[in-house]
């Protein structure tokens, strides 16, 4: 029976993945065992995850802690590494945490998967360590030039895991993804945020002209394409995974707007953020012709489960918000 870990998997994205790693949903893992390592800060939750499943460890801890990981490494055959600082708006008042967190976390990560012997490790990372692109879109190739604080500590731990692959040979690939959505994703989100203020009949806040765009992806599509990297990607190398909808800010707010009857009063313009990105656009065809990634669910469908997810499951989302308030 085949073993992985998986830290920061009571987050948005690393619980989808769990979750269908669970359901027997990724071929080749089928009957595995799976030990989540999640710190429970306020963006990991306990309920995204079943309360309890044969296969499924769950430890409440911090990556940067050497004696928890070293107990953990052992015996496992790879790891994906979700845990991550990964607001931006977060990021500008508290780079510190950013920096410990996903600098110095994947550092000692890495430290213990080399101590340890783990043969395969994926890290996640982001297309925000591009910066910003005014027209076509990045490849592998294109330069870092991150503009935030969140954006600098996810580029800094790329280069500490390409600097392991090359001085110690692990074999770690890295994945750099478009912005995500789906359900559970935390309410300070844009499409969280936005879809249940709107669903509490509250404004969402809009920053500048709405002319900021990005790219968005199904966090199905997104964990479907680091299994592929799991299995099949290349040691040393990094895969762009997109989705292939690029969006202004504006009409991602129409399209909610729309869904879920909110009309147009409900939209209050706020001063745009520090270091705010124009435009996020990447180029998947590497992930695409090395391994197959295509992404299945169409944007339009998607983003109507979405907010018809977050109708359904009020209790959920008000629950996180409520602890948010109280912090």
């Amino acid at each position: 029976m085949r073993r992985i870990l998986v830290t920061g998997g009571a987050g948005f994205i690393g619980s989808h993945f769990v979750r269908t790693l669970l359901a027997d949903g990724y071929q080749g893992w089928e009957g595995a065992r799976v030990t989540v390592l999640d710190k429970l800060t306020y963006a990991g939750n306990r309920e995204n995850l079943p309360a309890a499943h044969p296969r499924l460890e769950f430890v409440t801890g911090d990556i940067c802690d050497e004696n928890l990981l070293a107990r953990l490494l052992p015996g496992q055959d790879a790891v994906v590494h979700f845990a991550a600082e990964s607001h931006v708006d977060r990021s500008l008042a508290a780079a510190g945490e950013f920096v410990h967190a996903n600098v110095v976390g994947t550092q000692r990560l890495l430290d213990a998967v080399l101590r340890s012997g783990v043969g395969r490790m994926v890290h996640i990372s982001t297309d925000e360590v591009y910066g910003s692109i005014t027209e076509g879109s990045w490849t592998e190739e294109w330069p870092l030039l991150p503009n935030t604080p969140y954006a600098a500590s996810k580029a800094a731990a790329e280069m500490v895991v390409r600097s392991f692959v090359r001085t110690h040979g692990l074999n770690v690939s890295t994945t750099r993804c478009s912005n995500n959505y789906g359900p559970y994703q935390h309410p300070e989100k844009l499409i969280p945020l936005f879809t249940t203020n709107l669903l509490d009949g509250l404004e969402v806040p809009l920053y500048g002209d709405g002319s900021n765009a990005r790219e968005w992806l199904h966090v199905d599509d997104h964990c479907r394409a680091i299994h592929l990297v799991l299995d099949g990607g290349r040691p040393g190398e990094v895969y762009n995974i997109g989705g292939g909808n690029e969006r202004t800010n504006l009409e991602m707010t129409e399209h909610l707007l729309r869904l879920t009857g909110a009309d147009r009063s409900k939209v209050r313009r706020v001063a745009d953020r520090k270091g705010h990105d124009l435009r996020y656009s990447i180029d998947d065809g590497k992930i695409r012709r090395e391994l197959g990634y295509r992404p299945l669910v169409p944007f339009e469908q998607g983003l109507a489960d979405t907010v018809a997810w977050y109708r359904e499951n009020a209790q959920w989302w008000k629950g996180v918000k409520h602890a948010a308030g109280k912090r």
